[in-house]
């Protein structure tokens, strides 16, 4: 994986002030996710997920598309060239431990959206902590429309930030969510003029990157805790996450600066 952006890569990856940004960047492809992309898409996130010196990931594209998902050109050779066993291996090769990563990071993600996301490229987005779209962004699930189910964590990231009844409405009738109406059912945190996404996502996770980074790993492990442990084991839960993160440096300089009346730092440790 390289430092910076490299346009001949199907991903680039830079880091910079903590941030690592991954880019798709087949935008004559609407950065459908071929293998190489899958596999390059995969170490990136991972990459990002293990390094401590990465403290938030902006995941964006070029182009005029986000993700359209599976490369259906690829795919359909491979219809009649594989078996399903070889075919659908792609889900726990790559779709399962990239949106694993995404979610499970312990450090925010946030998507910047930049054009259509549809199928597993809207699933990814889902996956993040928070997603930032332009203005001209859109979401499709478009899993139903070729006859699939789900992948990319769609059934457990959706139902999450829509609820179970519309999360079922928006698989089984896919149609294009523009991004108004992607705010207002709560798959976006944000929607901004397209040719400011670039600065106004930076500026999402540039301020995630300063954070306590320690504070909002045990935050994203407690929510997902508690969706599918009883309440009784969400406040044993988290009462050890804030005994691990009440022993951070990060606490103990924040406390510090609270009593001294200036501004903390935060180191992420």
């Amino acid at each position: 994986m390289t430092g910076t952006n490299d346009g001949a890569r199907p991903i680039g990856y830079a880091l910079s002030d903590h941030v690592a940004t991954i880019t798709l960047q087949r935008p004559e492809a609407m950065n459908a996710l071929d293998v190489a992309t899958k596999d390059a898409l995969r170490a990136a996130v991972e990459q990002a997920a293990a390094d401590p010196d990465v403290r938030a990931v902006l995941l964006t594209a070029t182009g005029r598309a986000f993700c359209v998902g599976q490369d259906l050109r690829e795919h359909v050779d491979a219809l009649d060239q594989l078996s399903p066993q070889e075919l659908w291996s792609t889900v726990a090769d790559h779709y399962t431990p990239i949106a694993t990563a995404l979610a499970t990071m312990p450090k925010p993600a946030v998507a910047a959206v930049n054009g259509v996301a549809a199928g597993a490229g809207a699933s990814m987005a889902f996956a993040c902590d928070l997603r930032v779209l332009a203005d001209t962004a859109s979401f499709n699930t478009a899993f139903a429309g070729i006859g699939l189910s789900c992948d990319t964590g769609a059934s457990w990231t959706l139902p999450r930030l829509v609820g179970h009844a519309r999360a079922l409405d928006l698989l089984y009738h896919p149609r294009s969510v523009d991004a108004a109406e992607a705010e207002r059912l709560g798959l976006a945190n944000m929607v901004v003029p397209a040719d400011s996404l670039a600065e106004e996502a930076g500026a999402v996770a540039g301020r995630l990157a300063a954070g306590p980074t320690l504070a909002y790993a045990a935050i994203k492990q407690a929510l997902a805790y508690s969706a599918t442990h009883d309440l009784a084991e969400s406040l044993v839960n988290e009462g050890a996450q804030m005994a691990r993160t009440g022993s951070s440096q990060d606490h103990r300089d924040a406390v510090a600066a609270f009593v001294a009346k200036r501004t903390p730092e935060f180191h992420g440790r």
